[in-house]
Parts: structure tokens; C-alpha cells; sequence
């Protein structure tokens, strides 16, 4: 058994363990919180560019006249966007992102799949298990802009518009709440129809049709480039939200747990200074025992 200053000096070490994860909890709550506002905002405006586009690409069969609405056949060659984080402390965030994508691959045989990868984590696993990378991106981190995942997506555009791609997918966590984020795959390009309808409104329903100057394929021409922007904007602000909730749950269980375990310290310290302190009242007693008999 240890001695009780040995038990001491690991409830102080827990104890500073606990005062840092309790301080990453903090600052995870912070990123966490502007994350969140930015991802939200992100999905309403997505939502709102869908409801315009899909009631564009259904005047005049538009949908037929952009390459970015039109289906491939066969699809032989397709692209993942794999978004992950930089840093660790998140949990099983970044395996569950691995885990789903490379499930993904391996429902769908027969295709050969090459990898656009952002951030450290999935690059480093794809490395050594994956497909090959023909695009590799830094995290763009917390201060993430629309012209960071321009970068990205004018890539995988031009990968697709070249035929060096037949279709892209996109991996990610995508936020739910504080306590889910869920590891997702879905198609980026090319957009079809029902893509640019989900969450779209009244407009790309039964609305009248309106005037529109120069012509919908014209502005289509001009605004689909920008969707295929806005929806790797909103992956990558999903993957930040969902990298810093899962840091601070993560942290906020490491801090339990540095309690319970100082706890569980202190209790063994107490009954290791009590064992001691009878250990040192049995030698007295027994050293004085010993003194009597000689006397006597």
C-alpha cells in the first residue's frame, strides 16, 4: 500500500488534472456556443438558396441546362469531402465519422473512390487505410469563412465538370444538440431537383411563375456554383459545432471523474494515516508494556 504522502501528491496531480479539463470545459463551451449560432444561420440561409434554385430549375426545363443538376450513368468514380477535426478531446467524434465513411465505401462496390480530406484526423487515417487523396485541406478552424470552403468546393467542381469525378459526397458530424452530433454522408454533387427541394417552401410549390431577367439558366448558371459554396460552408461549421460540443462533454466527464477519483484518494489517504497513526499507538503501547516488565 502506498504511503500517505505518496496518496497525497496523487490527489494534488488529479486535482490540477481536474482544474484543466474544467477550464477546456469552459472554453469549449464558449466555442461551442458561437459555433452553434453560425451553423443555424448557415441552415437558414441554405434553406432559403434551395427554395429559390428548385423553383428556378423547374422553369423551362432549366434543370436540364447546368452540369451541376445532372446525374451521371454509370457512376464510376466518386469523391468524399471527409471533414474532421484537428485536435483531439472529442471523444468518439472523429472515429464515428471514419467508422460511417468507410461503411459507405463498402456498401457501394464496384466504384472507385478518391478523397478530398479536411482536417488532420481523417488525412493521417486515410493515409494508411483509405483510398487515395487527390485534395488535402487545412481545418479552417474557429474563423471559418465562405471563401475557406470556396476553396474546397471549387476543387471538387472542378474535378466533377473535368470527369475526373462522377459524383461527390460529403462526410461529416453534422450537429444535432449538445449531447448528438451524428457522423452523416450525403451527396453533393451533382444537385438534383429533390436536393434543392428539401426545406424549400411555397415557392418551389404550386407558386406562380415569375419573370425573371436574364432567364432562369442565366442565373442559375451564377447561383449553383454558390450553393455548392454554401453547403461545404455549412458541413464544415456542422463539424466545428459538433467537434467543440463533443470537447466539452467530453472535458465536463473528465472533470467527474477527477472528483470522484480525488475522492476515492482521500478515503484510501485517511485510512492509510489511520492505519499509521495505530501502527505508532501500538508501538508506544507496547514500548511502554516492555519499560513496566523491566522495571518491575
Amino acid at each position: 500500500m502506498a504511503s500517505a504522502r505518496e496518496i497525497l501528491g496523487r490527489i494534488k496531480s488529479v486535482q490540477n488534472i481536474g482544474q484543466v479539463t474544467r477550464a477546456m470545459e469552459a472554453v469549449s463551451a464558449s466555442k461551442m456556443r458561437k459555433a452553434q449560432e453560425r451553423t443555424e444561420a448557415s441552415r437558414e440561409y441554405a434553406d432559403k438558396a434551395r427554395e429559390v434554385l428548385a423553383h428556378l430549375a423547374s422553369q423551362s426545363g432549366a434543370s436540364h441546362a447546368h452540369e451541376l443538376l445532372q446525374g451521371r450513368e454509370p457512376v464510376k468514380r466518386v469523391g468524399i469531402v471527409l471533414i474532421t477535426p484537428d485536435r483531439g478531446f472529442v471523444g468518439g467524434l472523429v472515429s464515428n465519422i471514419l467508422r460511417k465513411t468507410m461503411r459507405f465505401m463498402e456498401q457501394n462496390t464496384g466504384v472507385e473512390y478518391k478523397l478530398i480530406t479536411v482536417g488532420k484526423k481523417g488525412r493521417t487515417f486515410m493515409r494508411r487505410y483509405g483510398p487515395e487523396i487527390i485534395g488535402d485541406f487545412d481545418n479552417p478552424g474557429d474563423d471559418v469563412t465562405e471563401g475557406d470552403a470556396r476553396g474546397i468546393s471549387q476543387a471538387v467542381t472542378s474535378a466533377f465538370f473535368n470527369g475526373e469525378l462522377d459524383a461527390v459526397y460529403l462526410a461529416y458530424a453534422k450537429f444535432v444538440n449538445l449531447m448528438q452530433q451524428d457522423a452523416v454522408v450525403r451527396q453533393l454533387l451533382p444537385l438534383g431537383l429533390e436536393d434543392l427541394s428539401e426545406g424549400a417552401g411555397p415557392m418551389s410549390h404550386g407558386s406562380a411563375p415569375y419573370e425573371i431577367e436574364p432567364g432562369p439558366e442565366e442565373v442559375l448558371d451564377s447561383l449553383l456554383p454558390t450553393l455548392v459554396d454554401m453547403q461545404v460552408y455549412q458541413a464544415i461549421t456542422e463539424s466545428l459545432a459538433s467537434e467543440h460540443s463533443a470537447r466539452m462533454v467530453a472535458m465536463r466527464a473528465a472533470t467527474d471523474n477527477a472528483k470522484e477519483l480525488a475522492e476515492d484518494l482521500r478515503l484510501t489517504y485517511n485510512k492509510a494515516r489511520q492505519a499509521a497513526i495505530t501502527n505508532e499507538i501500538l508501538d508506544i503501547a507496547g514500548g511502554a508494556e516492555a519499560l513496566a516488565q523491566a522495571d518491575g
